[in-house]
């Protein structure tokens, strides 16, 4: 059996395509507009230019909805193919079935970071009747492409090679302790996740753009393996299940599309503020509160089921 036979794949794959070559037909035009735009200018290739931005500015929308909507339906479906994938009991399992997959999913949610940097830049550019953004937000779509043209390669290095007849590692072996950064422990680990996040809260507060990125950046990193090595534990009410993947399957409710969603989220919006005065030179600081709003769902969330454990049982894991 090929993995390439699984519906879920070939659909995944065919709708990959079908992006690829819109948002080729995009570039195609996004180079002609680079090279010919003057908004000074009252010619008719200036008018047809202007138009011809305005139909790009649409398929790409579509384009990059579809993107973001698509990255749910990969993670759904790397949990369907734990079960024909030997070994795996999740998706833990199947992206760690091959070299490849780990940083395929790193690249996706990089380039989810760039289409949403690109959305709002292009709101702007939009908003002003100048477009003075027009060539930077085409020079920032053209990086997005190349990486959406990596991703589909990797994409098809990564299903070619997943074994299916040699089993693969489970959750339980590849998120086995000792696997903690610089040796910290699970307190540490929890020290530093709530301390950034009341560090975050304040900068927002204060409006302290680079200083939020800066720490932003930092409690993604912290707060992955807070999760997986210690929330985890008490989503699962078990000591040795340490797994960022289990939590999105319907035995848990769900409960990790919340806490994933909310934390990536809060850490997209912790960022954006900088980036966006970096490239326009404007301030668009109104979007850290919506930072603090998601990262202080990912820390209720988390808290609770901590909170929930040692109420139902008197100890902690």
């Amino acid at each position: 059996m090929s993995i390439f036979l699984s519906n879920e794949i070939i659909v995944f794959l065919l709708i990959e395509l079908i992006l690829i070559v819109l948002m080729a037909i995009s570039q195609m035009n996004i180079v002609s507009i680079l090279r010919h735009w003057d908004f000074d200018a009252t010619t008719p290739l200036q008018y047809a230019l202007e138009k011809k931005n305005y139909l790009v500015n649409t398929i790409l929308y579509f384009t990059l909805t579809c993107k973001v909507i698509l990255f749910l339906f990969f993670i759904q479906s790397l949990n369907s193919l734990a079960g024909i994938v030997p070994g795996a009991m999740c998706s833990a399992g199947v992206v760690g079935a091959n070299h490849y997959g780990n940083a395929l999913l790193l690249l996706k949610l990089l380039l989810i970071f760039g289409f949403g940097l690109w959305l709002i830049v292009n709101k702007l550019d939009l908003a002003s009747i100048t477009f003075p953004y027009l060539k930077r937000k085409y020079l920032l779509f053209t990086l997005l492409f190349i990486g959406v043209l990596g991703e589909f390669v990797l994409e098809l290095l990564y299903f070619s090679n997943i074994p299916l007849t040699v089993p693969v590692f489970c959750c339980t072996v590849v998120f086995q302790a000792p696997k903690l950064p610089f040796g910290y422990t699970q307190t540490l680990l929890v020290l530093f996740f709530y301390i950034l996040f009341g560090a975050i809260l304040l900068l927002n507060y204060l409006k302290q753009t680079m200083a939020s990125f800066t720490c932003n950046l930092l409690f993604l990193f912290i707060a992955y393996y807070a999760i997986t090595y210690f929330f985890g534990l008490y989503v699962y009410e078990m000591p040795n299940h340490k797994c960022p993947y289990c939590m999105l399957q319907k035995e848990y409710y769900y409960i990790g599309y919340f806490i994933w969603g909310s934390l990536f989220l809060g850490i997209f919006f912790g960022i954006i503020p900088f980036l966006i005065e970096r490239i326009t030179q404007k301030s668009y600081v109104y979007l850290l509160k919506y930072s603090s709003f998601f990262l202080t769902i990912t820390a209720l969330i988390c808290s609770f089921y901590v909170v929930r454990y040692y109420l139902m049982t008197g100890v902690f894991l």
